[in-house]
């Protein structure tokens, strides 16, 4: 497999289709901040889910 190229329109081929959404969930990934914030609500989740408090923080929700 051939490393990303982020400055190549080819890596971005697959995101030619995606909604909003989708892109939206790829930068919140690649977001240092989000991570060490998600790593850290989860090892303080007794359930392991994701809190209210994380998704009003970061922005997220899911449609019904």
């Amino acid at each position: 497999m051939p490393e990303f190229d982020w400055r190549s329109p080819e890596s971005y081929k697959s995101l030619q289709d995606a909604e909003i959404i989708d892109i939206a969930g790829e930068c919140l990934r690649r977001n240092v901040d989000y991570r060490r914030s998600y790593e850290a609500m989860l090892a303080n989740s007794p359930d392991g889910e994701v809190t209210p408090e994380f998704r009003r923080r970061w922005g997220i929700c899911f449609r019904s």
